[in-house]
């Protein structure tokens, strides 16, 4: 009787729980994500030097990646990334990926799942997680938190903060449609692996209602997909009921967006435009170090820009393909010459420590500089640390590159000689 009364009452509590996820948007992905920047914290992948003007664009910020990605350039990732106004996810690749420093600086834990791959990329990777979290990450936690806890005591918290962790998390189905690509790679993907659309259907609609995951990723990993993706995307739509559709890969413009949006797709997420800004950044710097100056007069760096940035720019190109910029070249140009202002103060700082045998690395004043000036409106943590952190990364250049010094390696600037 009582087996019963507990099986009876466990369906009741199902059903409230069917209704309420129904009824009520209990998605912890928000709804008005339209555009994510997605940041690989490879050393080769680079942030523009005020990436936090850019990136205040955007809806949110995924940190993760299919290739070269550590737990100690993640950490990097996110000494330059944490205390942006915007939104912070995390996307591990791997286990040991999740630290305590992404568990408390990250927004929201993304945990992917790879429909079409191997049973490694859709259970291996994530039980990998589970047990990382289970039996490091937990405990070590709870230890810290708590250090006169008993061991029985610490386990049974550590259980539970597993599940509290994993509950908070947002998982993402995969359907990863290029087989030439490192997350196709990675998940084990081949040719004969890429779903038709019907095929992607079928599949999403059971990691919608059956495995709960909050967001159906379909993948092109860095080409775009074009009519296949457009018809997939079509067919998702209607087809899903809880989780958000989330579209990457290839996307380059502004009517590459507007298309997958049209399709169906809730979110663009962008990675390959974002780190070109950054590719580009590197050559005008040098270009602005040749024919400007410190004192260049803001209509002369204005015209000067106008001249070196425009709508063919990779600026202007990853900015129109957030909905909610209107006027993505005039915006290029501005944040490219804010830029530009920046690096030339801080080149001229540089020079004036070298005159006076001070080490440009050690203590960098950041008060009343142009850097700090423009990132401040689009930082929510301390800005001067931050601006600290960027201006002591521009100004030692290789020495910090090397070494991996909060980030630095990831800066435009770093590979710049001096």
């Amino acid at each position: 009787m009582r087996r019963d009364f507990a099986a009876r009452a466990e369906r009741a509590a199902d059903l409230l729980g069917v209704l309420a996820r129904t009824a009520l948007d209990s998605n912890p992905v928000p709804a008005d994500w339209e555009h994510v920047t997605k940041i690989d914290p490879e050393g080769a992948k680079k942030l523009p030097l005020l990436y936090p003007l850019w990136l205040a664009e955007t809806d949110a910020l995924s940190v993760g990646g299919s290739a070269d990605v550590t737990p100690a350039n993640t950490e990097a990732a996110f000494d330059l990334l944490t205390g942006l106004s915007t939104p912070l996810c995390h996307e591990p690749s791997g286990a040991d990926h999740v630290t305590e420093r992404s568990h408390e600086d990250a927004d929201l834990l993304l945990i992917p799942e790879v429909l079409n791959g191997n049973s490694e990329a859709l259970v291996g990777t994530l039980g990998k997680a589970v047990e990382s979290i289970r039996e490091t990450l937990a405990p070590k936690l709870v230890r810290e938190k708590a250090p006169w806890l008993s061991s029985r005591f610490v386990d049974y918290f550590a259980d539970l903060g597993t599940t509290m962790l994993l509950s908070q998390a947002a998982f993402e189905a995969y359907i990863v449609q290029n087989p030439d690509s490192a997350a196709a790679r990675e998940s084990g993907v081949s040719a004969e692996d890429v779903l038709s659309p019907r095929e992607a259907k079928q599949r999403a609609m059971a990691a919608d209602r059956h495995l709960d995951s909050e967001i159906l990723y379909l993948e092109y990993s860095g080409t775009f997909g074009g009519v296949k993706a457009v018809e997939t995307l079509e067919l998702l739509a209607p087809a899903l009921s809880r989780a958000r559709i989330w579209y990457g890969g290839g996307l380059a413009d502004g009517e590459d967006v507007a298309e997958i949006r049209d399709a169906g797709a809730d979110t663009v997420v962008v990675g390959d435009a974002f780190h070109d800004v950054a590719a580009a950044e590197a050559e005008l710097l040098s270009l602005a170090e040749a024919e400007l100056d410190t004192d260049t007069s803001k209509e002369s760096l204005r015209a000067w820009t106008e001249v070196h940035v425009d709508a063919d720019g990779p600026g202007a190109r990853y900015l129109s393909t957030i909905p909610s910029v209107d006027d993505p070249v005039r915006l290029a140009r501005e944040y490219s010459g804010t830029t530009v202002r920046a690096w030339l103060e801080l080149q001229k700082r540089r020079e004036q420590a070298t005159e006076s045998e001070e080490d440009s690395r050690s203590t960098v004043p950041v008060r009343r500089t142009a850097l700090r000036v423009a990132i401040a409106p689009v930082v929510d943590g301390d800005i001067d640390q931050l601006a600290a952190t960027i201006a002591r990364a521009a100004l030692a250049g290789r020495h910090d590159d090397e070494n991996g010094e909060h980030g630095a390696a990831q800066l435009s600037v770093s590979g710049m000689e001096k």
